[in-house]
């Protein structure tokens, strides 16, 4: 298995990340990847750039030198009502949606909150995609909350800096994968790279889904023509170059 597009990607405006967007698609491009999202971190998290960056991205090519580039945000989920620190008005114009918990703006709580924080989550038409759900700091009741991200239509990410930068996800990555397997829940695999040439490397997460053999139709991004549908279902963009 291996994917096609890489839908959790940084910039230097959030300034802890090291490239642009374009050497970011240079890099894709490179490397053969079909496209990528920019996803850059929203205002509430340290560093972030003002909401502007993230609201003004209607300037940037659909397709730039042959790959797709989604408009995105990960946005900051700020207390277990799975409030985000991006308006809905806001996130309904962005081709891609991630919601992710970071410490910088939610401190951790018990299980049961995060837990009703991610039932949230899947209630919000606005999000796509489950930011790096495997975070020990962020452990909710699995069995409970994926089968209600399937109802809902959400995308669970499979995020490769985890099993190295977040202690305790590989296993939860694995449950995780375990449960999406089993319900038939989409997954997205993805870098979350802050340097471009982390762009599409995403080994770890991709032996984890092929040890459980994990059914690749419930991969997104690991058929163009699948991921392609999808992004132009979430959009209304054709993305033709």
């Amino acid at each position: 298995m291996k994917i096609c597009a890489d839908t959790h990607t940084h910039t230097i405006a959030c300034q802890h990340a090291y490239s642009t967007l374009l050497e970011n698609v240079a890099w894709a491009k490179k490397i053969g990847l079909r496209a990528i999202a920019n996803t850059e971190h929203a205002p509430s998290i340290s560093g972030a750039p003002f909401i502007w960056y993230i609201t003004n991205q209607k300037i940037i090519p659909e397709v730039i030198d042959g790959v797709i580039v989604l408009k995105g945000v990960e946005a900051n989920v700020l207390d277990w009502e799975g409030h985000l620190d991006v308006s809905d008005e806001r996130l309904a114009k962005l081709d891609w949606v991630i919601a992710s918990c970071h410490v910088d703006c939610l401190t951790p709580g018990t299980v049961e909150e995060h837990t009703r924080a991610y039932l949230k989550l899947a209630e919000n038409p606005h999000v796509d995609v489950i930011g790096h759900c495997g975070d020990e700091r962020f452990r909710f009741d699995y069995e409970r909350v994926i089968p209600v991200f399937g109802r809902e239509g959400k995308i669970v990410e499979i995020n490769n800096h985890s099993f190295a930068i977040r202690p305790g996800s590989a296993e939860n990555c694995r449950e995780i994968a375990l449960l999406c397997k089993k319900h038939g829940v989409r997954v997205v695999v993805n870098t979350d790279a802050h340097f471009a040439m982390e762009i599409g490397q995403v080994p770890q997460a991709l032996a984890m889904l092929e040890s459980i053999d994990f059914p690749e139709e419930l991969v997104v991004n690991a058929d163009f023509d699948r991921f392609l549908a999808l992004a132009r279902e979430k959009s209304g963009r054709r993305f033709i170059d």
